[in-house]
């Protein structure tokens, strides 16, 4: 674990682009197999900002949250990004930053957990979703994780139609060991991580 603590403001994310929410739909696809090549800072932004951003007073979000609770927390598993060191950062949605929670490139841990998922290995960064449900536990009891499981999927597919539109690759990783990619990341204890989303360079056709 980093015994400093580094903040890493975020470029300001674009509230419109060239593609439609109609063409993001239409284009969307699975993608495991990724070009090689970076990513930038901006566009880890804006895919960041799409899944969890602020949007408004009161700490409105991109993705509706029972209660407003909002209890999903981002994580940025940098690999191959321009301007950011390799390593694990969390996504602060109200400062629009990343803080570093960990040192090193962890994709190669993180796709032996995957159970041996190429995609998990060759993105150039891989978003992780993970949850701390105990205030959505405390309101609303055994329903909890169905609202949980529920805004999970908000954020990733916010995350992918962003891809699209950046024309970027990006995938759902559901099958991998969780206390395996828990201990990559160094999660606190009370968070458990539900999705992996592996992003890269699409390929040309």
């Amino acid at each position: 674990m980093s015994e400093t603590l580094v903040v890493v403001p975020l470029p300001e994310p674009r509230s419109d682009s060239g593609t439609s929410i109609e063409q993001a739909l239409e284009s969307r696809r699975s993608i495991r197999e990724f070009a090689p090549g970076p990513l930038t800072l901006a566009l880890m932004s804006q895919l960041l900002w799409a899944a969890q951003g602020e949007t408004g007073a009161g700490g409105a979000r991109t993705a509706p949250s029972a209660g407003a609770l909002h209890p999903l927390r981002l994580y940025l598993v940098s690999g191959d990004v321009t301007g950011l060191e390799p390593g694990v950062y969390r996504y602060d949605p109200r400062r629009h930053a990343l803080h570093k929670t960990a040192d090193g490139d962890r994709r190669a841990e993180m796709s032996i957990a995957a159970l041996q998922q190429e995609c998990v290995g060759a993105a150039a960064a891989i978003v992780v979703i993970a949850a701390d449900d105990r205030h959505t536990v405390a309101r609303y009891g055994r329903r909890a994780q169905r609202y949980i499981d529920i805004e999970v999927g908000h954020a990733a597919q916010n995350l992918h139609l962003q891809a699209v539109a950046l024309n970027l690759g990006s995938v759902d990783v559901g099958a991998f060991d969780d206390a395996e990619i828990a201990s990559a990341l160094g999660l606190p204890e009370a968070e458990r991580p539900l999705l992996l989303l592996p992003v890269g360079r699409k390929r040309k056709p």
